[in-house]
């Protein structure tokens, strides 16, 4: 039976003297995983920037001024080079992203699913990040040859309205639903460095390891502060923070993959391999994760060897989904679902709206 979780339980385990917590969760580690296996995935903006939502760490973001370049949706073949090339370089997984509010019955999405199709068929795990989706749009996904969907909560329901206003956080857990339903394994984790408290990151931490079933894979991302984006001048996340929420993670979500995700750039290898022991168990790799830097694949190789780590095979986790005809069925044809909007404004993101509506008229 399936432990439940309060937060203050996760709290007094985030709490407590870093090398007792760092133990604990290397002990918890090594009885679910092999400690020397780490898995390499390459995060891909198949569409970029133009994102209408006012998400305040997010620098694809439209209404925002952060000069990054966007892209229309890639093409299948663009798709399936870069795949190729990522496994080359020791990758099992490739996660699609476009920066959309959610998933629309387009040719867009129809496009999408055949970039599934063909990437599944390079025995790769597919993950995508579409923004919310429906239980049928889940279906077609899963249907196309999909492994994975990430939808990150970001934060506690309390928090994330301050940093959001254009999506409610149910719609999220409806989303994660969706794709649960499908049969698909869900990605889900957040982002500390945002302002919330400790209170906040095991508030998020505990609706996560109350989920049944839990995630099969938990991103925890310390933030990139971009400029032009309403959280600037956010000071960055010290490693000893990560290292508590990547082992407090372990602990309450014991057979998840923890993704050390963005802002390892901002680490240097002893906290890196700090992380590693405390549970962390697969990393992004590649420069960019999405629009944001990252470590270089030669830097994560030299890594590796000093410490004695090996990418993880594709598939060790589940089998590969086998792709059938089902996605194409009704393709485009299906009417859109209206979802929630919150109708709050947070200060600082119409701050950082308005700054850019300046900064574009001076441009």
């Amino acid at each position: 039976m399936q432990q439940q979780w309060t937060k203050e339980a996760i709290l007094e385990i985030y709490n407590k003297p870093l090398m007792e917590l760092l133990y604990e969760a290397a002990t918890v580690h090594r009885k679910y995983h092999n400690p020397l296996e780490v898995q390499i995935s390459t995060l891909l903006s198949i569409k970029t920037g133009g994102c209408p939502e006012d998400c305040g760490y997010c620098p694809q973001a439209a209404r925002y001024h952060t000069d990054i370049e966007t892209n229309d949706l890639m093409s299948v073949s663009q798709v399936k080079a870069q795949a190729l090339r990522a496994k080359s370089n020791g990758s099992s997984r490739l996660c699609m992203g476009a920066a959309w509010r959610n998933i629309q019955n387009n040719d867009e999405f129809d496009q999408v699913l055949e970039m599934v199709k063909t990437v599944n068929e390079l025995e790769m795990e597919v993950c995508c990040t579409l923004g919310m989706m429906t239980e049928d749009q889940a279906n077609r996904l899963a249907d196309a040859g999909l492994y994975a969907y990430n939808h990150n909560l970001d934060s506690s329901e309390e928090h994330y309205k301050e940093i959001i206003s254009t999506r409610e956080y149910g719609d999220r857990l409806k989303t994660i639903d969706n794709a649960n339903k499908a049969g698909i394994s869900v990605c889900s984790g957040g982002i500390i460095g945002m302002g919330e408290s400790d209170a906040d990151r095991c508030s998020m931490l505990e609706i996560l390891a109350n989920m049944s079933p839990q995630p099969k894979s938990v991103p925890i991302n310390a933030l990139v502060a971009v400029e032009g984006t309403p959280l600037e001048e956010q000071e960055p996340v010290p490693i000893w923070d990560m290292a508590r929420m990547v082992a407090t993670t372990r602990i309450v979500i014991p057979k998840a993959v923890v993704r050390l995700s963005a802002g390892r750039t901002d680490m240097s290898d002893e906290g890196q391999a700090l992380c590693y022991m405390a549970g962390a168990s697969s990393i992004f790799a590649g420069d960019k994760l999405l629009t944001t830097p990252n470590p270089d694949i030669s830097e994560d190789k030299k890594l590796f060897k000093i410490l004695g780590l090996q990418p993880k095979a594709p598939f060790v986790d589940g089998d590969q989904p086998v792709s059938n005809d089902r996605y194409k069925e009704c393709m485009s044809t299906k009417g859109n679902v209206k979802w929630n909007r919150p109708g709050h404004k947070i200060e600082r993101n119409e701050a950082a709206k308005a700054r850019a509506k300046v900064a574009r008229k001076g441009a």
